[in-house]
């Protein structure tokens, strides 16, 4: 009898292993970023799995990998890319029809070596562009993103990273001046938990100097929340020969995110903001959004907004310059009246993944209140009907109020593990300029709402030898228009008005530290252009977008 149960044993143990091999194939996917919690796009992460299986995959713009029908059993993932310590995970036991999620934080070799002071090198410097608020810039998410007890390696503490930049831009045709900006950024951890930063712009035109302050400081709590407050203080030129209308102002920006169980996350906050321009006005400005994840690769989103999302992480390309345009209050003057922009977005959306490719359908209601126009020509300010832009020398004009609803459909697919393709359509109202060859004096009442359509096109990727990164979009609409169609879309799909190219290329062995060159091309083709005659009876133009080039050279250390 005992021999029989020992058989019976033994051929159990045996056949265990066969079984769960010829099991229902398992997932493992994940997120990778550096310990500043930037996503790394172009990571190798390499699987050896049961049987001496070896195998790899890349991760995406967004920092994420999968690898998908994987037999179960035991796997060790390695992870590596250029600039950091290779990261090993071991021990990973897969079963039958699992999904496992490990997400993995690179560190370089001065996170990993602590000396006094210790300063570390990033391979992403999109961290340290922190004059630009974390508002109104939700992403779009098709799977779950835990915390780091869930398998993310820990981040050094005390670390202090720094930036220097230098960025130049012209508009072509004479529709602009050239305009530089010098920047710095410094960021330190303290407590483990606790990251301070300070962030610096000067911009130089034809005026004299503008400048930007922001400090800021955030918390890790311990249930995966991490609130967050920054005091900013702009100072820009008086675009009128007149006492007191230099443009300044003080905002406070607070946020905070978490999650209720693995089904629904918050993330709210709002900015209060204090404005001098020919007077004074204060304006509060709350955002948040609502995640329900009903299941790994499903997400339904409630997202409210009241300022226009920063889409240049998107495009490839950050600049100090550009962070400084887009933080400026939208402000228009009328009749040397100044009016600030006010905006309520309603957003309900429903995102899906499937293998490597993702789906977004939205529905939208926008209402914006005395908006803000891009103009380009050299037009006076004698009637106080236009304001200056000092850095692009453009113009901003005071539109009539849009109200509009909107839908908006998106696919991205990932051609391979370098290249990802995008496309976007969406169908909403828009300013239209009513009849054309008017003068600026009475352009403002012939601007009314018209429905329009609009498509895009957009390719991003990594070379995988060079390492340069780039992106190439086309956005066409169907008539005329002032604005975009969806004025406030933040996901993966959006892409700048008409022909567009971003290239950010690392730059190595000639500094300590990493170098990158950047180069930003918009509306190539200046297509998009709106007659009106200026007071002299010149031509000048509104735009959704002016063409402009900019590059420049950073610097992190």
């Amino acid at each position: 009898m005992l021999r029989k149960l020992g058989f019976l044993a033994l051929m159990l143990g045996l056949s265990l292993p066969v079984w769960s091999a010829n099991g229902p194939p398992g997932v493992i996917s994940g997120f990778v970023r550096n310990s500043s919690g930037v996503p790394q796009m172009g990571a190798v992460v390499e699987f050896l799995g049961p049987a001496a299986q070896i195998f790899t995959v890349f991760t995406d713009d967004k920092g994420f990998y999968s690898a998908q029908n994987l037999l179960p059993g035991i796997y060790s993932v390695k992870v590596s890319a250029v600039s950091f310590l290779p990261s090993l995970r071991e021990g990973l036991n897969l079963r039958a029809g699992g999904k496992m999620l490990v997400n993995v934080t690179l560190n370089t070799l001065f996170d990993a070596v602590k000396v006094v002071p210790l300063r570390g090198p990033s391979d992403d410097d999109d961290w340290k562009w922190v004059l630009r608020s974390a508002a109104n810039r939700p992403i779009l998410r098709v799977i779950d993103d835990p915390n780091k007890s869930s398998g993310e390696l820990s981040s050094t503490d005390h670390s202090m990273k720094g930036n220097v930049s230098f960025v130049a831009g012209s508009s072509s045709e004479g529709f602009g001046s050239t305009a530089e900006s010098t920047a710095f950024a410094v960021e330190r951890s303290i407590f483990s938990s606790d990251t301070v930063g300070l962030a610096a712009n000067v911009g130089y035109g034809t005026a004299s100097p503008a400048s930007v302050v922001r400090a800021s400081f955030s918390h890790k709590m311990d249930d995966g929340s991490e609130p967050q407050v920054a005091l900013t203080m702009r100072n820009l030129p008086a675009p009128f020969t007149m006492p007191n209308a230099n443009l300044q102002s003080f905002s406070l920006t607070t946020s905070d995110t978490f999650a209720l169980g693995d089904t629904i996350e918050f993330n709210f906050g709002s900015e209060l903001q204090t404005i001098q321009f020919l007077g004074r006005v204060t304006a509060f400005r709350p955002f948040g959004k609502a995640d329900f994840h009903l299941s790994p690769n499903t997400v339904v989103e409630y997202r409210y907004a009241t300022s226009e999302p920063d889409n240049l992480v998107d495009r490839g390309f950050v600049s100090p310059q550009a962070d400084v345009y887009d933080s400026n209050p939208r402000v228009t003057v009328a009749g040397y009246n100044s009016a600030l922009e006010h905006a309520h977005h309603h957003e309900l959306s429903i995102s899906r993944k499937m293998g490597k490719t993702s789906m977004q359908l939205a529905a939208f209601y926008d209402r914006v209140v005395d908006p803000a126009l891009t103009g380009v020509g050299e037009l006076g300010t004698e009637d106080g009907m236009v304001l200056p832009d000092i850095y692009s020398g453009t113009f901003t004009y005071q539109g009539n109020d849009l109200r509009t609803e909107g839908v908006r459909f998106v696919v991205q697919h990932k051609l391979n593990d370098n290249v990802t393709a995008t496309m976007d359509f969406e169908s909403g109202g828009t300013l239209n300029l009513e009849k054309s060859d008017v003068s600026v004096m009475d352009a403002q009442n012939y601007i009314g709402t018209r429905n329009r359509h609009s498509v895009a096109g957009k390719l991003s990727g990594v070379a995988p030898k060079t390492k340069t990164r780039w992106v190439a979009s086309y956005r066409w609409i169907d008539g005329h228009a002032l604005t975009p169609v969806d004025m406030f879309n933040a996901s993966p799909g959006h892409a700048d008005p008409y022909l567009n190219f971003s290239i950010r290329q690392p730059v190595p062995g000639l500094f300590p530290g990493h170098v990158e060159a950047v180069v930003d091309l918009r509306n190539l083709l200046a297509e998009g252009y709106v007659p009106l005659v200026g007071h002299d009876g010149r031509t000048v133009y509104l735009v959704q977008s002016a063409r402009s080039v900019r590059g420049g050279v950073n610097f992190t250390f």
